[in-house]
Formats: structure tokens, sequence, C-alpha cells
């Protein structure tokens, strides 16, 4: 493909498209997961967590894309839900470490699957064929730019 595109026209923008395509994915997930009042981020940190190990702010920021301080403030707020605790770090004192508690984990088992219907909402107008080419492309977009992003993503599923 040429680069040569003048992008007049938003339709004409991939990252307008992106932008919007994301507003759309928060509203499907806000449909089927509202009740518990958890948004994509913050369940993204508690999937993150699901597995019941400690985890510090850095590693738990770059597992789903954020900045530290967005993790600290999500972190936060779950914290006082009470869907995880914050026990000491004890390899440096100076940080604390999040850990899901079972209520935390409740809560992710209701909302799985809300977000997997929010998932399947998503891409119902595609084929099985172009959810794949969809798949393949946004992940080989995301990797091959992710370079420039001020927040790099640790891609977990890249090694299991």
């Amino acid at each position: 493909m040429s680069n040569e595109k003048n992008f007049e026209r938003l339709i004409d923008r991939p990252g307008h498209l992106i932008r919007r395509l994301h507003q759309v994915h928060v509203a499907l997930f806000l449909e089927e997961c509202g009740e518990q009042n958890l948004t994509p981020v913050q369940f993204g940190v508690l999937t993150v967590l699901k597995d019941g190990k400690e985890r510090d702010q850095v590693t738990i920021a770059s597992s789903i894309g954020i900045d530290r301080n967005t993790a600290a403030d999500v972190i936060s707020r779950l914290e006082k839900r009470r869907l995880l605790v914050r026990p000491n770090n004890p390899s440096d004192r100076r940080t604390k470490l999040a850990k899901i508690t079972a209520r935390g984990q409740a809560i992710v088992d209701t909302v799985v699957p809300g977000m997997i219907e929010a998932q399947k909402r998503l891409v119902a107008p595609l084929s099985n064929e172009e959810y794949e080419t969809f798949m393949s492309l946004t992940l080989k977009l995301v990797t091959e730019n992710d370079h420039n992003n001020r927040v790099p993503w640790r891609n977990d599923n890249e090694h299991p």
C-alpha cells in the first residue's frame, strides 16, 4: 500500500476509525458488564491479577498498556472497593504490590460472560475469515508500532 494517501476525510483516517471502534467497544462492554460498575481498564487490571499472584504497579501497567499513573489510580479505586489488596513488597520497601481478593475474583468470574458477549457483538459483522484477518492485522499494527508509544505493551501471550 502506498503511504501517499492524503487522509483528508475523517473516514479515510485509520486513527479516527480506531478511536471510534474503541468507543463502540467501551459502550458494548458497559452494556454487557455495567452492573458490576467496572471500566474495561479496571477489568483489565483484575484480569492481570486473576491468577492470584502479587504484581507491582509497573508490571500491571505494562501488561495492559497503560501508564503508571493511570495504573496507580485504577489500583487505588479497586483497593477501595476491596477487589484487591496492597501488600508490602518484600524486595523493595518503597513499593507495594497488588493482589486480587476473593471478592475481586468473584467479580471477574461474574464479568467474564458479559465481556465475552461484548467481544462477540463487536466482531459479529465479520465472517470467520474477516475476523482472523482483522485480528492478525490489528496485532501487527500494534506490535510494529508499539515502539512509538510512550507506554510500551508487554504482550504476556507471546511467552506461555
